[in-house]
């Protein structure tokens, strides 16, 4: 399960996908610091512009063994929109967990996440020949829940009160995706609309 990854853009329609580098700093740590992304990634951690500057300099090299982390690039403006992740890899299982992450509401239900999604979903099951990928989405965010399910991914179960926010606690949906799931949705999931 050794990918060959050349580190040039993943170009879909509206957005493509790239490896972070040092000058997206200010765009990254803006986007670590939108309230709606935290809120609905469930993040509840204090990004200091020094340990952003760390982290960036870890995800830009590339360790397909770990995880894979591209940032989403929206093509029209160039700019840093957000990052899809493909994280926890696990090469005996042939598994992984995916996130994602848009910044700022209006570059959300244009479709980017969709289409960052499928395009990820592309390295995940044809590059890194993985077998499921899995994630997690909070039962507060319904759109999330329908886009994971457009694009193929099956609910498994649920984990009660994982997260407390804002005084009150809240459910996580699990899903995943199989290779035969991709297989079958692969005209819309593994390439762009």
């Amino acid at each position: 399960m050794e990918p060959v990854f050349s580190g040039q853009p993943i170009e879909g329609n509206a957005i493509s996908l790239r490896y972070a580098c040092k000058q997206d700093l200010d765009e990254y740590f803006a986007y670590l610091q939108d309230e709606e992304t935290t809120r609905l990634t469930g993040s509840q951690q204090h990004f200091t512009r020094e340990g952003t500057a760390v982290w960036l300099q870890k995800i830009s090299a590339v360790n397909a063994e770990e995880r894979v982390d591209y940032m989403i690039i929206e093509k029209s403006s160039g700019k840093l929109i957000g990052e899809v992740v493909l994280n926890e890899i696990d090469t005996v299982n042939r598994s992984a967990n995916i996130r994602i992450g848009i910044r700022g509401s209006g570059n959300r239900g244009k479709g980017y996440g969709t289409e960052a999604m499928r395009l990820m979903l592309r390295v995940g099951f044809e590059d890194l020949k993985l077998h499921r990928i899995h994630l997690g989405v909070y039962a507060f965010n319904p759109r999330a829940v329908h886009v994971y399910e457009k694009i193929g991914f099956r609910r498994e179960g649920v984990q009660r009160d994982v997260l407390f926010d804002n005084g009150q606690y809240h459910d996580m949906i699990l899903m995943a995706m199989l290779e035969q799931d991709y297989e079958a949705v692969r005209g819309g999931a593994g390439r762009p609309e």
